[in-house]
């Protein structure tokens, strides 16, 4: 059976889908900032608890410090995950000639980078502060570089993959690759000690907004359109 090509028509219920999505997840992302920047405190008390256990636990466990440090740094820093989706980029180009969805993924991923950026200029949540540290991070902490940008990039090639009839096997890998990296890198980011469990929610939520609405846009029929010139 014939896999859809890249510049197939549009799929309505798909862009439906999108947009609901995109718009419970505004809605979601809109509670959490609006929390986060009002220091609502059973949330903030929350994210104390939390990081405060998680911490004793990375001051204790070294190896497992070590190895997520390792994890953070190299395989889900937001430059490796960026180079990632500049590969992928790379591949619709050469291989499909797919400049327009080539255009999209790296558009998308520059302005998750930018609205990253942004809030957390806007929000200037600190970070957790330790008098034994395992780690260190620049910038403010809401919401998690690593994650929001894991959860967009993920995000991105898992629905390209799925739009374009990738086989059983392959789809299934690069669902668990994609589960343990979201969850993984949002799990390292508590452990280490450089966010609050909040700002890696933040980061997911977000990151899955920009997802939702780059998937609406690709869907649209401005974006069907713009494929076919």
């Amino acid at each position: 059976m014939a896999h859809p090509s890249l510049e197939s028509p549009p799929r309505p219920r798909e862009y439906r889908a999108a947009v609901l999505t995109a718009t419970v997840l505004a809605l979601c992302s809109a509670l959490l900032l609006t929390l986060v920047a009002s220091r609502w405190h059973p949330l903030v008390a929350l994210d104390g608890d939390v990081s405060r256990t998680t911490h004793r636990w990375a001051v204790e466990e070294h190896g497992v410090t070590h190895t997520f440090r390792i994890l953070t740094d190299w395989f889900w820093d937001p430059l490796t995950m960026r180079l990632g989706c500049a590969a992928a980029a790379v591949w619709l180009v050469w291989r499909r000639s797919a400049w327009w969805t080539a255009v999209w993924l790296a558009v998308t991923c520059a302005v998750a980078a930018v609205v990253q950026q942004t809030l957390k200029d806007a929000v200037d949540r600190p970070r957790p502060v330790w008098r034994d540290p395992v780690d260190s991070a620049h910038y403010a902490a809401f919401p998690s570089g690593h994650a929001m940008t894991a959860t967009v990039v993920c995000g991105l090639l898992l629905w390209l993959l799925h739009r374009f009839g990738a086989g059983r096997a392959l789809w299934r890998t690069a669902l668990a690759l994609a589960v343990l990296s979201v969850a993984g890198v949002g799990l390292t980011r508590v452990w280490l000690g450089v966010h609050w469990p909040s700002d890696v929610i933040g980061g997911w939520l977000l990151g899955a907004l920009l997802v939702a609405l780059a998937v609406a846009a690709y869907e649209s029929p401005w974006g069907t359109r713009a494929r076919s010139r």
